[in-house]
Formats: structure tokens, C-alpha cells, sequence
């Protein structure tokens, strides 16, 4: 009867542990997701603020009485943001149509093909991530002006049609799939690119998934390139026009206008992440393991 009794002592105390031990464990998350949605709902909170209210503010102010959608509509007027909305829409499509175009065959050759110097190849390749992104522009800079390519969407999309991190990323799952299914595959007398489209890509597609939301939210939120290789407005993108809208408030930053337009230009990557969320972290985690 003692026996019983202790054992239920330590099965009560481990009990005990464990739920001492979850609530922490909730307690901190609760904690870390209040500090990473913070900086969304001050975005959305100074939003809602007028110009006069948010500028008289002395001290930064969590709430508002009187909130109002003027900088929504000033956010539209002050420079012509749906134009620049639909300049990234096609910037972002084409460019990443083309990245996964370049990146799968890519990867399938390293991966799969067998041609001489292909190791040494992929090495001096993957190398090229060591080169500074500062030394990058400035040679694309160069290149794209001499091309006579400035101001228009074929000198913004060319420099963003590949990526060695996607690349390497999208071989590794590839070599993740068993060498017999592709000698069965030749031996049946099927081509190397009915084989990728039929087998590798649907096996490899969380990966391929979470590439592309990746390529779309380093496109979308594109901001030196742009600013860089484009002064007329007619190419323009989003954050261009954020950047016009910060200097349109009369001698102010028009911050209020300023975060309006970020609200809605954020929305698309929030839907799109909530969307894929599950493929994005099944293509994080079969990235991550090997065999």
C-alpha cells in the first residue's frame, strides 16, 4: 500500500512538472507573439490616425478615439499607388515564372545529370554566394545600363531571375530521391524532362511551394533595386510609392499615408502566407533532412 501510495505521489508531482512546465512554455509564446505582432498593430493603429492627431502626438499613443480611413484614400491620391501595385504584381509574376523555370532545370542537372566537371561546376557555383550583394548591384548597375535597359521591366526582372540558394536548396531535395527510381524511369525509355515533370516536381513540390513564396516576398518587398534602376514613374513599384507617399506630408513625413499603404500592400503576403502556411513548413523541414 506504501509502494502504491508513493508511486501516485510521483505520478501526482510529475503531473504537477509538466503543467508547470506548459504553462511557461505558453507563457513565453504568448509573450514572443506579442512582441512580433506588435509592430503590425502599431502599422495598423497609426493608420487609422489622422495627419493633425498622429503629429500633435508628444508621446506615441497605443490607442485612438477617433480613428478615420482618410489616409487609406490619401494613400491612393497622393501618388498613383495602383499603378505601382500592378507594376509589382507583374514584376513579382515574371520574375518568379522565369526564377522557377531556371532553378528547377538547374537543380535536375546538377542532381541528376551526369557530364564532366559537374561537382567542380556546382562548387565554383555555389562559391558565387560569397560575393557581397553590394558588389552584385553594382556590377548588375553597370551591366543593365549599358544594355540600355534602365526604366524598363526587362532591366528590373533580369538581374532576379535566378538564385544559387534556391538552386542548391531545390538540388539537395532532388538527391533526396532514390537513384532507382530514375534508372527504372531510363530503362521504361523516359526522357529526362517527362521524368522531372512526372516524378521529381510532385515529390519535391512543398519545396518547390515554399521556393516560390520566398521568390514572391523578396520581390514584393523589393526596394533597392528598384530605386535604383528606375526614375520614371511609369516603372515604378510599391515601394517606391511608399517612399513618395513618406515625403508627401507638407514639409512632414505623411507617416499615417506612409503605413496605410504598407497595411494594404502587406495584405497579399499575409493571405498568401496563411494560405500555404502547412507547405511552407513541410518544405522547411523535408529541406532540412537528409535521406
Amino acid at each position: 500500500m506504501s509502494n502504491m501510495t508513493r508511486d501516485q505521489q510521483d505520478q501526482a508531482n510529475f503531473e504537477r512538472s509538466r503543467k508547470i512546465r506548459t504553462g511557461i512554455t505558453y507563457a513565453l509564446l504568448t509573450l514572443w507573439a506579442l512582441i512580433v505582432l506588435f509592430p503590425f498593430y502599431w502599422m495598423v493603429l497609426t493608420s487609422i490616425k489622422s495627419y493633425g492627431s498622429y503629429n500633435a502626438e508628444y508621446v506615441p499613443q497605443l490607442y485612438t478615439t477617433s480613428p478615420t480611413f482618410e489616409n487609406y484614400t490619401e494613400a491612393f491620391t497622393a501618388v498613383p499607388l495602383a499603378r505601382y501595385f500592378m507594376n509589382t504584381v507583374i514584376f513579382t509574376g515574371v520574375t518568379t515564372a522565369l526564377m522557377l523555370v531556371v532553378i528547377v532545370l538547374a537543380a535536375f542537372a546538377f542532381s541528376r545529370l551526369d557530364f564532366g566537371g559537374r561537382d567542380l561546376l556546382f562548387t565554383a557555383f555555389l562559391s558565387l554566394m560569397m560575393i557581397p550583394n553590394e558588389l552584385v548591384i553594382i556590377t548588375n548597375f553597370v551591366t543593365i545600363t549599358n544594355l540600355g535597359l534602365r526604366n524598363t521591366f526587362t532591366g528590373l526582372i533580369l538581374p532576379s531571375v535566378t538564385s544559387v540558394f534556391y538552386i542548391y536548396l531545390l538540388k539537395e531535395n532532388f538527391d533526396q530521391i532514390p537513384d532507382d527510381l530514375y534508372k527504372a524511369a531510363k530503362v521504361d525509355g523516359c526522357s529526362d524532362f517527362k521524368y522531372l515533370t512526372n516524378v521529381m516536381i510532385p515529390i519535391c513540390r512543398p519545396t518547390i511551394v515554399t521556393v516560390l513564396l520566398l521568390k514572391v516576398i523578396e520581390c514584393w518587398n523589393s526596394y533597392v533595386w528598384p530605386r535604383l534602376i528606375t526614375d520614371n514613374q511609369l516603372y515604378f513599384l510599391v515601394s517606391n510609392g511608399i517612399q513618395e507617399i513618406r515625403e508627401n506630408g507638407f514639409g512632414r513625413e505623411n507617416v499615417p499615408a506612409m503605413m496605410a499603404a504598407v497595411v494594404v500592400i502587406s495584405v497579399p503576403l499575409i493571405v498568401l502566407f496563411l494560405i500555404f502556411r502547412k507547405k511552407i513548413m513541410e518544405g522547411v523541414s523535408r529541406g532540412g533532412t537528409k535521406g
